[in-house]
């Protein structure tokens, strides 16, 4: 259907001139100017004459109208059944978000629909109820800029302690994971939400810390062969990097990923899971960091 009445321009412009008329101050100047910015050039004529006959009963020739609430756009069938999909997205349960009258409503798709490649195995675990408590937590501090302290475990299973302000969290596909972004702590920007165990407002003054990498940010240029969906791959594992790609040919490309120097092993890592697919060509020095690292697993597997 290509034209819908319920959802065309002369709808939505009445329903603002309405929302205008709920909240008051409304004259023959300000219904002009809705109906200049949000209907067509000869919508003007229309429109207004027909508030100032009363055609449509809603709304008087004084550009009053007896309804008390403003007017709100359905939902279609479509948007229902998308909105339900999301709803089982157990992920949806950390922000806290409540689907209301969507009881008997089909899914559009489901978890069962779709399968992520390359995606591990040890996601977060979104039903537990300390985790949804503390990305809430963080997720409000983050809002009001609110320093926070942090208990945590490191590599070694010992608790750690961490005072910083949260500045924004991000969700890795490939890895499955939130992750909490941090200013001000002097040995820790970046913290897996799943290593936090308890989180709480910072109390006292807080006192920013310089990190010993702030501002150290390198480049890596890879050369990527599409094959086995080698660039959707790619740009989906470095999704939360800032990147710049650029075609070469029809299966080849050129990627440029800024990453923090800290985490440069990482990333020799997370380039060589991708096998022969994903080339690095510069800088050099990190060329030589993959060749060590091939080197010692070569090493390892003839040992």
């Amino acid at each position: 259907m290509i034209f819908s009445e319920l959802y065309s321009v002369y709808y939505n412009t009445v329903a603002k001139i309405l929302s205008a008329m709920v909240e008051g101050n409304v004259d023959s100047k300000t219904a002009q100017k809705i109906v200049e910015e949000n209907a067509f050039g000869d919508s003007a004529f229309t429109i207004m004459n027909a508030i100032k006959s009363e055609k449509w009963q809603v709304m008087t020739s004084d550009f009053t109208t007896a309804i008390e609430h403003k007017p709100t756009m359905p939902l279609t069938t479509l948007q229902k059944r998308w909105l339900k999909s999301i709803s089982l997205d157990p992920r949806i349960k950390l922000f806290g978000v409540k689907f209301e009258g969507l009881d008997d409503v089909e899914p559009l798709f489901t978890q069962e629909d779709y399968y992520v490649f390359d995606r591990y195995n040890d996601g977060d675990n979104y039903e537990d109820r300390a985790y949804i408590g503390r990305f809430r937590y963080l997720l409000n501090a983050i809002r009001n800029k609110t320093p926070v302290k942090i208990n945590m475990k490191n590599v070694r299973g010992q608790n750690i302690y961490a005072k910083c302000l949260p500045v924004r969290l991000e969700y890795s596909e490939k890895d499955d994971k939130f992750r909490l972004i941090t200013s001000g702590c002097r040995f820790l920007t970046v913290i897996n939400l799943s290593k936090i165990v308890s989180v709480a407002r910072c109390n006292g003054e807080f006192t920013p810390k310089e990190h010993r990498h702030q501002g150290r940010m390198d480049t890596v240029t890879v050369k990527i062969t599409d094959d086995r969906n080698a660039l959707e791959r790619v740009m989906l594992h470095f999704a939360h990097f800032e990147k710049q790609a650029e075609k070469l040919d029809r299966r080849h490309y050129i990627v440029h990923i800024k990453y923090d120097h800290a985490d440069e092993m990482e990333m020799v890592i997370r380039i060589l899971s991708f096998g022969p697919l994903v080339e690095v060509i510069e800088p050099e020095p990190f060329v030589e960091l993959m060749k060590n690292k091939l080197q010692k697993q070569f090493d390892c597997k003839i040992k």
